[in-house]
């Protein structure tokens, strides 16, 4: 469901992104208004200037439904993780690095062997090191939920219910700027995830994402 959602808001994201190729400060930003920066392609507005002498197609209709009904169903699950993580002890038990996984020799040995694609043992695939425990905590405790408060930060109607959480971000539009850096993280993330599976062995690590069940013995190449 997750990763469903993931590539729902990717697509419905990048056509909303597309009206409006363009970010700002504050509270307020039009086309009238400098941008503090935009993005090189078209826009699917007229009224937007872009530098090209065409406009793609509006499809922010049917993408802002998509958006909005995907997010709130990645939350819901996002939420129900984090408190299965909670009380099972997922997060201190595979997550939470210890005092010697925090020592900068483990730190620079895991960027060491990352930066030399060395694929891992068969004990080090069944376990995260202290590179990938700090990148899940970093994700699950501070991009996801900026990414959601963001995004809320944007709606009028939670806008005039909760100003506060939209005037901390700096308003409406700066909210929207950061809702873009955090998305971009997490894609990011999700590609080097993606590199990481491949690189372990990707049969074996699919199948132990989707059933459950690792194997028992380690792909080779």
């Amino acid at each position: 469901m997750t990763t469903l959602c993931f590539l729902a808001l990717l697509v419905s994201g990048v056509e909303i992104l597309i009206s409006h190729p363009r970010f700002y400060w504050g509270e307020a930003g039009n086309v009238l208004s400098p941008p503090l920066f935009k993005l090189p392609f078209p826009a699917s507005r007229s009224s937007v200037p872009t530098g090209y002498g065409y406009v793609l197609p509006d499809q922010n209709g049917w993408s802002r439904y998509l958006h909005f009904e995907s997010a709130w169903i990645a939350v819901l699950t996002g939420l129900l993780y984090i408190v299965s993580g909670l009380f099972t002890g997922h997060f201190r038990r595979n997550l939470l690095p210890g005092k010697a996984g925090l020592s900068w020799r483990a730190i620079s040995n895991s960027i060491a062997c990352h930066l030399r694609f060395r694929r891992p043992s068969e004990s080090e695939a069944w376990s995260y090191n202290v590179l990938q425990r700090i990148a899940y905590l970093f994700v699950i405790f501070v991009l996801f939920p900026l990414v959601v408060w963001t995004g809320l930060a944007m709606s009028p109607a939670i806008a005039s219910v909760f100003p506060a959480a939209v005037s901390v971000l700096g308003g409406q539009q700066s909210a929207r700027t950061i809702h873009f850096f955090v998305s971009v993280f997490l894609l990011l993330f999700l590609l080097v995830h993606l590199a990481m599976i491949c690189l372990a062995g990707f049969r074996n690590r699919m199948r132990a994402m989707i059933t459950g069940r690792a194997g028992t013995h380690m792909e080779r190449t």
